[in-house]
């Protein structure tokens, strides 16, 4: 087990294991597979991740917000090894299961909103949107879905239709992609597609979606739901103003259009509440979630207010989801996040981060711009502070030699980084990680 006081020590990656596994994975594997480091992991414990060379690394990643829990978590671990001994596998639409049951009574009670509820549990994140998009659609008898310009909601099918931070995901399958789908200018602010100050706006992104996108492409009576992150997640952290996710669910209600909220990044305690919705004060009509939910361990959930999944039998199903040693891990992450009050953690953890990189943003000319929520931080790099140009390759520079400094870190969007550190940080691991990247923003 990695020692949580070893010392980060500069590395040179890869090593010898690690580039001999590299080269057999790019003859093997799908080379649509992006790569943010040359990391080979042999094992991780808590913060840390070592490689199969031996070089350590302090993880402010957590596998793109999934491990916030730390790795390897004993209770996690203890939870999966005691239902692999017990049933591994029965099918999650012929049979009942116990664990998905009790599952389903403890997450529901603590999802945002007090109406009764349902819940149907798959395998990942995109599969947590397509279900979403399924209730609306089946519901509703609508055909149309509204989106955010620079959201990301999945690579199967329907979800990609509704996906636009990158072109790249969607290039030669735009003609087969759901259609009836209407995209509206996201609350990002430091990038204001309208010319607006955050201080003197008044929320022209929501002007725009009531008056020209539900007044002239979507109108109500086509749209079965609009569908938000609360914070863009592979966007680039793009933290809202609380009145943006506030207005859309006013608009929503007003006009009887699900709202359908993707929590598959924000959700678990990452924001400081277990939630995103709490942390914004929004109701949603439909949850989507995945990622920390267990631990690493492929699942994905999507919540509805409980009519709306009374649907006809067989309209929905799978074989795995729901799997008992899945649930036993999520099971398990319910039962730390409650004794380890890691939404707490995630509080203290962000604000002292947030200090100091706007303490390094004072110093750094390429840091544009700070944000968060909790312990998710989005850090964006530009040319010039007055322009904003966008500094992608400076961006791609910093990843690179934080990796090389022994600190996993993620790029999101054209110019910006993303951390969500795992939510067990002490203050000394926290201050390490900000001493790597003062070290390397020196030398860029």
């Amino acid at each position: 087990m990695l020692n949580y006081a070893r010392p980060i020590i500069k590395v040179t990656p890869p090593g010898p294991q690690a580039r001999a596994m590299i080269a057999e994975d790019n003859a093997l594997l799908s080379t649509s597979l992006s790569r943010t480091s040359e990391l080979v992991g042999r094992r991780a414990h808590g913060a840390f991740v070592e490689d199969v060379d031996g070089n350590v690394y302090l993880d402010f990643g957590s596998g793109i917000a999934v491990t916030v829990m730390g790795h390897t978590h004993p209770r996690v671990v203890q939870a999966i090894q005691r239902q692999a001994q017990e049933l591994i596998h029965v099918n999650s639409c012929d049979y009942y299961s116990l664990p998905q049951i009790e599952y389903a009574r403890r997450i529901l009670a603590l999802s945002p909103g007090s109406y009764p509820k349902r819940i149907f549990f798959s395998n990942s994140g995109a599969e947590s949107v397509e279900c979403g998009i399924k209730v609306a659609k089946y519901h509703t008898a609508r055909p149309g879905m509204i989106a955010f310009v620079g959201g990301f909601h999945g690579r199967t099918m329907g979800a990609l239709a509704l996906t636009s931070n990158s072109p790249v995901a969607r290039r030669r399958y735009t003609s087969s992609l759901m259609p009836d789908v209407a995209f509206a200018p996201y609350a990002y602010c430091y990038r204001c597609p309208f010319g607006q100050r955050q201080e003197a706006c008044g929320l022209e992104c929501l002007r725009y979606l009531e008056e020209w996108v539900l007044g002239k492409v979507m109108p109500a009576e086509d749209c079965a739901a609009i569908v938000v992150e609360p914070i863009q997640g592979a966007g680039g952290y793009i933290v809202p103003p609380h009145a943006f996710l506030r207005g859309l669910e006013r608009i929503c209600h007003e006009r009887e259009i699900l709202l359908m909220v993707d929590e598959v990044q924000t959700g678990f305690g990452k924001t400081g509440q277990l939630f995103a919705c709490d942390y914004f004060g929004i109701t949603p009509d439909i949850l989507c979630l995945s990622k920390a939910i267990a631990a690493g361990l492929p699942m994905g959930a999507t919540i509805t207010r409980a009519h709306l999944m009374e649907w006809e039998l067989n309209t929905h199903e799978n074989t795995l989801g729901g799997n008992p040693v899945v649930i036993a891990a999520a099971l398990a992450v319910l039962d730390i996040f409650q004794e380890e009050n890691l939404t707490a953690a995630a509080r203290r953890i962000g604000d002292r981060l947030a200090r100091g990189l706007q303490e390094l943003q004072r110093r750094c000319a390429v840091i544009g711009d700070v944000r968060h929520a909790g312990a998710m931080i989005g850090i964006e790099f530009v040319q010039d502070r007055e322009t904003k140009e966008p500094a992608a390759e400076m961006r791609n520079r910093f990843v690179k030699e934080c990796f090389e400094h022994g600190l996993l870190t993620l790029g999101a969007g054209p110019c910006s980084v993303r951390l969500a550190p795992p939510l067990i940080l002490s203050d000394e691991q926290v201050d390490m990680g900000l001493a790597i990247m003062e070290e390397v923003l020196s030398g860029l």
